[in-house]
């Protein structure tokens, strides 16, 4: 079985890319290989026009794993300077940088404080730190919203906004569907280390939208009629016993609505309520996963 089969991704310069799929997907997988942690079979990957794996490549990308793992007994500015001279930063400019950004993700007022006495959100936005320290082009993110209260997405998400704002490339998996759909430009979903489906967020669930009318009638079969079952279905509302006559029209193109309600209207229905219906990530990934 094949962890990567015939994958094939693009990222453009200033976007968020979201990559979401089950467990067992390839998500990491894809995300060592763009590393160079672990080598393609096939094909090749390019990093800012870089070999996958080289040294110039490593220098334009960082990494944010899904679990850190950190020295303990260190405090946040010391192990910024541990890894910022690993990547070859020195003297004034690495202090500068890490006192920017322990100011960026929240851990100024804590920069005393035992790294093993963090919570899991402060641990996360130190490895945001880590990642972002050498002023890389292409942040390669593995699930850094996992495990997190909704402030401390919230923060992660305002971060990674901030990154695209100064022209950085973000590369984020996710099982946080609701963080993608907020935050991301493209998505693709990847399931049995293939790409299923990639876009924009417009782009792949436009075929997922719908737009509902709510009407009444006393005349049901009319109105069915009416609807024509190539254009709208006719759905009677459960748990309305008040209101047996109310029914959820829905079509599935914002060019098949007007026409739907003027069928309606001339079948004697009274308009009640319009919804986009708009449909989300979630329906898009469950219908994409279980048919696989």
């Amino acid at each position: 079985m094949r962890a990567l089969d015939g994958v094939s991704l693009e990222l453009r310069a200033g976007e968020i890319f979201g990559l979401i799929g089950p467990n067992g997907a390839g998500k990491t997988t894809l995300i060592k290989a763009v590393l160079g942690l672990i080598e393609p079979d096939e094909g090749q990957v390019r990093v800012c026009g870089e070999p996958g794996g080289s040294v110039a490549a490593r220098s334009r990308l960082g990494y944010m794993p899904e679990v850190a793992y950190y020295y303990e007994l260190l405090r946040a500015g010391e192990f910024l300077r541990l890894c910022g001279r690993l990547c070859g930063m020195r003297g004034r400019r690495l202090e500068e940088r890490i006192n920017g950004l322990l100011g960026q993700v929240g851990l100024a007022a804590h920069r005393r404080m035992l790294i093993k006495h963090y919570s899991k959100g402060m641990r996360q936005k130190l490895g945001l730190a880590q990642a972002m320290l050498h002023g890389p082009e292409l942040l390669l993110l593995d699930e850094p919203t996992s495990g997190l209260d909704p402030l401390a997405r919230r923060d992660v998400r305002r971060l990674m906004l901030a990154l695209r704002a100064e022209g950085r490339t973000v590369l984020f998996s996710s099982h946080e569907l609701s963080e993608v759909e907020m935050v991301c430009d493209r998505v693709a979903v990847i399931n049995g280390g293939r790409v299923v489906v990639s876009g924009t967020m417009e782009e792949i669930l436009r075929p997922y939208r719908s737009y509902r009318a709510r009407v009444r009638t006393a005349e049901a079969e009319r109105l069915q009629a009416a609807c024509g079952p190539a254009c709208a279905e006719a759905v009677r509302e459960a748990g309305l016993a008040e209101a047996m006559d109310s029914y959820v029209l829905v079509a599935r193109t914002i060019e098949e609505l007007p026409r739907l309600l003027e069928r309606c209207l001339a079948a004697g229905a009274t308009l009640e309520d319009v919804d986009h219906g708009y449909e989300s990530l979630e329906r898009l990934y469950a219908e994409i996963v279980e048919g696989e």
